[in-house]
């Protein structure tokens, strides 16, 4: 079939010609074509807890999820998700009106967007971004603004400035994510008291992306922007199962926010999946009352292998941002005399045996990007080792 219509208009809505094929298809088509090992999708290799596991078949062979759940979600959940707000943030939101159970943190995105955005607004988001930001701004009809996150004294930093430069009588909406992929930025208290400031003086929507909250590190602190004075009714905070509990498979993400916001995404939201993930829902909502001994260890390991992935980087020859939040850590090519990310990823599995992403996928400034190139270190430990290994011959 041609790309046209008999009328030569394309066949591609619009909105969404500037995004082809995903930059993880082509580099996962890569890592199989040449057995490199794949450091670049941000997916675990291994399964997540049994016993959250041994729940979703509970749910299956007791019939539960196996129909249609409720729209907003099965009861047990809400109810979990509102319990985790709470314990871990004092957040108080009602399960029946203030919470929307989607298909994974990207119908949540895509939702709150499609619902919130009209043709012609104006959507502010931290660059370099997640590659489905882009998407549901062009789908919505908006109007994408980038405000750069640079490197500063070793992690990408927020000039809260530009920020409020960039906010003209067009904005509707700040789209947020911290902890920040692919960067690993965490935003401070004082960053997001700024924002906050900025969205209560200027009458902002804002969605938060904070699908990494239980991966942060060191001294670093998440911080949900709905806890500040004045956003809670203004703030559609995004969740996810599948980066804490290793189930990406499954797709179960959620929001809460006011009952008036909820209404609103899921209004969208109906015309997407309608609803997903029946019998992984139960699941979910046992894997929420985990003991906090459970997101301590899994926060643990995830930390021995940020230092086991950056240090070896650095040995490599790499300058390495280490990053305070997810499971990515972005890196600058140019210590090892490259300055283009695409040409040095799409080289590095026979260079090395190793598939990373370029980071100028995420940037509308694709120069800002250029030499930043991310690795994923969801992995298993032996194949992080074989992965450093590899990486040695970049040295010599």
């Amino acid at each position: 079939m041609t790309s046209t219509s008999g009328s030569g208009r394309p066949l591609l809505n619009r909105r969404l010609t500037e995004f082809g094929t995903t930059i993880f298809a082509e580099m996962s088509a890569l890592a199989m074509s040449t057995g490199a090992i794949n450091l670049g999708q941000g997916f675990p290799d291994t399964d997540g807890p049994e016993a959250v596991r041994e729940a979703a078949v509970r749910a299956l062979r007791d019939g539960r999820g196996n129909q249609y759940p409720p729209g907003p979600g099965v009861p047990e959940l809400r109810t979990a998700i509102t319990g985790h707000q709470l314990s871990r943030y004092s957040l108080t939101y009602d399960p029946d009106r203030e919470v929307l159970v989607t298909a994974g943190a990207t119908e949540a995105i895509a939702a709150s967007l499609l619902a919130l955005v009209e043709p012609g607004d104006e959507v502010i988001a931290l660059e370099p971004y997640y590659d489905s930001y882009a998407a549901s701004i062009a789908l919505a009809g908006g109007m994408r603004v980038p405000v750069t996150l640079r490197p500063r004294e070793g992690r990408f930093r927020l000039d809260l400035d530009e920020l409020r430069d960039a906010v003209t009588p067009r904005t509707r909406l700040l789209l947020l994510n911290t902890p920040h992929n692919p960067t690993g930025t965490v935003l401070t208290r004082a960053e997001l008291a700024e924002i906050a400031r900025l969205a209560v003086e200027r009458d902002l929507l804002v969605v938060t992306d904070e699908v990494y909250e239980h991966l942060v590190f060191d001294d670093a602190e998440h911080i949900p922007l709905a806890s500040f004075p004045g956003m809670r009714e203004r703030t559609v905070t995004i969740g996810s199962a599948g980066k804490t509990f290793s189930f990406t498979g499954w797709k179960v993400g959620w929001v809460t926010s006011s009952p008036e916001l909820v209404a609103a995404v899921r209004s969208a939201k109906q015309f997407l999946t309608y609803v997903a993930s029946g019998p992984f829902q139960y699941a979910v909502a046992e894997a929420l009352a985990l003991p906090g001994s459970f997101f301590e260890d899994f926060r643990a390991d995830m930390r021995a292998k940020r230092d086991l992935l950056s240090e070896g980087l650095a040995a490599a020859g790499f300058a390495v941002y280490r990053p305070a939040g997810t499971y990515f850590v972005t890196t600058d090519i140019r210590p090892l005399g490259e300055s283009d990310g695409f040409a040095f990823c799409r080289a590095l599995p026979e260079r090395a045996g190793v598939v990373a992403i370029p980071n100028a996928v995420f940037y509308d400034h694709r120069e800002e990007g250029a030499p930043f190139v991310r690795f994923a270190f969801c992995k298993r430990t032996s194949v992080l080792q074989e992965a450093v290994s590899r990486l040695k011959a970049l040295a010599a």
